[in-house]
């Protein structure tokens, strides 16, 4: 029994150390590329291209197919033997009976068709665009993860420094309120601080219900139980690998997995296109078919004896007037991949526009960040020394209450600038094609 409980204990210790872990950003990314629901779908998509390839061969392979049929002749039909052949007058018989049964077994092989031979070159780019599917979904889950994980973050550090404000004002209102006691100042002046510090646990309580929002959007993302604790500290910042921001000249489109994937749909457009135009050619077949008749004029009578017979031949299709349908298929085919490759070259265009503007919003933000970090350490030294001379009698409680609104902004600046910067570096590496290696070097 002692041990049964020892092993309990040891259990939940276990389970609150867990719980109190806190998770990097890598580690969040790592769970989602794990347990996302939608690996699932892109595992299934892969499936589905390698059907469709097998679908494409199975085209090519032989075919067999068995037939067996019963038929009444509730009228039988008859033919007419001239007069004159077997006498005088023409004879009408009927050359079955009332039962018939046939059991057919056929194979039948393409020998050549062109359509078929160009469609199987397909298959390959079938199963490559279902692979960049698979990565295209994995830097969706990297991007989606860091980009929750980094309002997580944002609103953590605001939460901290919320309560340092909160302490602040704490501290104000204690002293007020015995200065008051005393009737050394007056009431208020105590009014005054408690409105802000009011204010304050307002924030406070906000801020705590975006963490919340922001922690279960941040497990949905990862495909983590909602129910469960994902903690995640404000501090330290989380560390980014260094992005070379005068690379320019080595960014290309074709590092982007959805340019590739157009590339790709180009080339299936372009064997479609062909594969039209080879529908026009000859098709050559071959077949052997094996069966058996039975007839009679009672039902079992049709099963008592069979028949056989055999058959091996080629069978060479050459269409001839559907060339008006198949023209205007081939040239619908010829537009759609003109259009494509169109839209290809546009695509590159927006991507590189998309890389310069990502650029630009870095510097911006990254600088932005910088200073307000800055006025952040200023504000905060600023205080310390206006909260001296208030205790001094030096300065005013106006003083006091306008430097602390003033470390209050700069916090909020800060804040809003450091999710700018985290939010244009994860573009940055979205625009560059590169979320997978920020991964790997977290």
């Amino acid at each position: 029994m002692r041990k049964t409980i020892y092993l309990f204990l040891l259990f939940n210790c276990w389970l609150h150390a867990r719980a109190q872990d806190s998770w990097t950003l890598k580690q969040c990314i790592q769970y989602g590329l794990t347990n996302n629901r939608n690996k699932v779908i892109y595992a299934n998509q892969k499936l589905a291209a390698e059907a469709r390839a097998k679908q494409a061969l199975a085209d090519y392979l032989p075919r067999v197919s068995l037939t067996a049929t019963l038929d009444n002749n509730l009228k039988l039909q008859q033919s007419v033997i001239p007069a004159g052949i077997f006498g005088p007058d023409e004879i009408r018989v009927s050359l079955t009976q009332k039962y018939s049964s046939n059991a057919l077994a056929q194979l039948d092989q393409v020998i050549f068709d062109q359509s078929l031979l160009t469609g199987l070159k397909a298959n390959k780019y079938y199963k490559q665009q279902a692979d960049l599917n698979i990565e295209q979904g994995e830097e969706a889950i990297i991007y989606n993860i860091s980009t929750a994980y980094f309002q997580v973050f944002v609103y953590n550090q605001q939460l901290e420094w919320l309560k340092y404000n909160k302490g602040n004002y704490e501290k104000q209102i204690e002293i007020y309120r015995l200065q008051v006691t005393k009737g050394i100042t007056l009431q208020k002046d105590l009014d005054k601080v408690s409105v802000n510090y009011n204010n304050t646990l307002s924030q406070l309580r906000v801020a705590e219900s975006n963490i919340q929002l922001a922690g279960n959007e941040l497990k949905f993302e990862m495909g983590f139980p909602i129910s469960d604790p994902l903690v995640i500290k404000a501090t330290p910042e989380p560390a980014l690998p260094t992005h070379r921001l005068d690379s320019m000249q080595l960014f290309s489109p074709s590092a982007r997995v959805d340019y590739r994937i157009a590339g790709l749909n180009v080339k299936l457009l372009e064997i479609e296109q062909a594969r039209i135009k080879a529908d026009g050619l000859p098709k050559l077949s071959g077949y052997f078919r094996y069966g058996a008749v039975g007839f009679g004029n009672q039902l079992k009578g049709a099963y008592d004896e069979f028949l056989p017979y055999s058959a091996i031949g080629l069978k060479l299709t050459i269409p001839l007037v559907d060339f008006y349908k198949r023209n205007a298929r081939y040239k619908e085919a010829r537009i759609n991949r003109i259009n494509a490759a169109e839209n290809l070259e546009l695509t590159a265009g927006k991507y590189q526009v998309d890389y310069e503007n990502a650029r630009t919003k870095l510097l911006r933000a990254q600088a932005n960040m910088e200073n307000d970090q800055r006025n952040v350490t200023l504000a905060g030294s600023v205080l310390k020394i206006t909260g001296l001379q208030l205790s001094k009698g030096t300065t005013d409680l106006t003083d006091w209450l306008n430097t602390q609104n003033a470390l209050r902004e700069a916090q909020n600046s800060y804040l809003n600038s450091i999710y700018s910067y985290y939010q244009a570096r994860i573009d940055l590496e979205k625009a560059t094609g590169t979320l997978r290696s920020f991964y790997n070097s977290l």
